[in-house]
């Protein structure tokens, strides 16, 4: 009667590394909808923004087919991705005045760690937040 109240034990799925993670992440199926937080590999780094972002390579993990984009991370981010990370970008906005491959407006917002705990997502390792983002308020 009462195992309602009992913890459900979670498939915890873990990768021996960043390529294997992405390639399971590329057949899970994420859509690509605001305020949405994509699996994506870095594949090289670019150029350094003047307000001090960083902007990387990236494979995202979507519905359709994988997508490479530029993303950045914030400007006072404590950290940044390296290449060949598992990281998670998070979409802003989806510009369809744009062409596909720079219709999504969003930033890195974590590293994630190579290890899938069934429903809840993945872990992450790093954050790339700013302690000076407020957090989001949801009526």
């Amino acid at each position: 009667m009462f195992n309602w109240l009992r913890r459900k034990d979670t498939a915890v799925l873990e990768f021996p590394d960043n390529a294997s993670a992405f390639a399971h992440a590329c057949t899970c199926g994420y859509p690509l909808l605001i305020n949405a937080r994509i699996p994506a590999l870095v594949l090289e780094e670019g150029h350094r923004g003047s307000a001090g972002e960083r902007c990387f390579l990236l494979h995202l993990a979507s519905q359709q087919e994988p997508l490479e984009i530029w993303g950045c991370t914030l400007a006072d981010a404590p950290a940044h991705p390296d290449v060949g990370d598992l990281v998670s970008f998070r979409i802003v906005r989806i510009a369809t005045e744009l062409p596909v491959h720079a219709s999504l407006i969003g930033y890195i917002d974590n590293r994630l760690q190579p290890v899938l705990v069934g429903n809840r997502g993945w872990r992450i390792a790093t954050s790339f937040m700013s302690g000076n983002i407020k957090p989001e308020l949801h009526l």
